[in-house]
C-alpha cells in the first residue's frame, strides 16, 4: 500500500474515532470538566512514553503554538456545543476547517493541492455545511462555532509542521498530549474548581474512554499529515461529521432532516475525489 493511501485509511479512521470523542463531550452535562477528564487521562495515558521516545527536537515552537490554538479551539467549542445540538454545531464548526487549512497550508507552506483537491476539499466543507441547514443558530453559538472551526484549520496547518520537523511522529504525539492534558486540562479543572470534583465522580468512565480514543483519532492524524499534504488529508479527516450525524441521531436522540442527506452525498463524493487524487 503506497503511503499516501497508508494516509488516507487514517485520517478516515480517525474521523470516526474523533466524532465519537465529541459525542461524549457533547453528552456530558458540565462539558469543561467533561473536558479536562477527557484530556487528562489522554496526557496520563501517554506519559510513558516521555520516557521511551525522543525529544520532539526542532518542534518545541510549533508545540507552543499548537497548545495556545488548542486552548482557543476547546474554549469555542465548549461554548458551541452549549450553544446548540451537536447535529447543528459540530457540522458547521467542521465544516469551515478543511478550506481554511487548505488555504493556510498553499498560502504560507505552498503545499500542493491540485485540482482534484480543490474539488475534493469544497465538496466535503459544502456538504459538511449542508447538514446545518433547516437548524436554527443564533448569532452567539454562529460565531463561537466559526472560531472553532478557524482553530481547526489553524492547529492542523501547525501541528502538520511540527510532527514533519520533529524526530518521529510518535514523540510529537506524545508531547502534543502531554501539554493539552498537563496544561489544558489542568487548567478547565481548576476554572471549575468543585464542580470537576462532582463531574468527576459520575463521568469518569466516559472520560477515560475519549481520552483513549482522543489519542487514536489525533495520533492517527498528526501520523498521516507526516506521510502527505495538509490540504487532501484535512479535508478527508472531516468525514467525522457522518460518523458524528449519525451519533446524534441514533444516540443523543436529536432529529434527522433531509438535509442530512444531501450533506452525507456531498462528503462522500468528496472524500472519494480526495482518496483518489493521492
Amino acid at each position: 500500500m503506497s503511503p499516501a493511501a497508508v494516509a488516507s485509511l487514517m485520517m478516515l479512521t480517525s474521523g470516526a474515532a474523533h466524532a465519537v470523542v465529541n459525542a461524549v463531550l457533547k453528552s456530558g452535562r458540565d462539558k469543561m470538566s467533561s473536558r479536562a477528564l477527557i484530556d487528562g487521562f489522554s496526557a496520563l495515558i501517554v506519559l510513558p512514553g516521555v520516557f521511551l521516545l525522543p525529544l520532539p527536537t526542532h518542534a518545541w515552537g510549533w508545540l507552543a503554538i499548537s497548545a495556545v490554538i488548542h486552548l482557543v479551539y476547546l474554549i469555542a467549542l465548549i461554548k458551541a456545543f452549549e450553544g446548540a445540538d451537536m447535529v447543528v454545531a459540530y457540522p458547521l464548526l467542521r465544516g469551515v476547517a478543511p478550506a481554511l487549512a487548505a488555504a493556510v497550508s498553499v498560502g504560507l507552506f505552498h503545499e500542493p493541492a491540485g485540482p482534484m483537491v480543490i474539488a475534493g476539499v469544497g465538496l466535503v466543507s459544502v456538504g459538511v455545511i449542508v447538514s446545518t441547514l433547516g437548524r436554527h443558530l443564533d448569532r452567539r453559538t454562529l460565531l463561537w462555532a466559526l472560531l472553532t472551526g478557524a482553530a481547526i484549520a489553524l492547529y492542523t496547518v501547525v501541528d502538520a509542521q511540527g510532527v514533519r520537523a520533529a524526530p518521529s511522529a510518535p514523540s510529537y504525539i506524545v508531547w502534543v498530549f502531554i501539554l493539552l492534558g498537563g496544561g489544558v486540562g489542568t487548567l478547565f479543572a481548576l476554572w471549575r474548581g468543585p464542580g470537576f470534583i462532582l463531574a468527576a465522580r459520575t463521568e469518569w468512565r466516559a472520560g477515560l474512554v475519549a481520552g483513549a480514543l482522543s489519542i487514536v483519532t489525533y495520533g492517527l492524524a498528526l501520523w498521516a499529515l507526516r506521510l502527505g499534504a495538509t490540504p487532501r488529508l484535512a479535508a478527508l479527516r472531516e468525514t467525522s461529521v457522518l460518523f458524528g450525524v449519525l451519533i446524534a441521531i441514533v444516540f443523543l436522540k436529536e432529529r434527522a432532516t433531509p438535509a442530512r442527506l444531501a450533506s452525507a452525498g456531498l462528503i462522500g463524493a468528496g472524500a472519494a475525489v480526495l482518496v483518489f487524487s493521492g
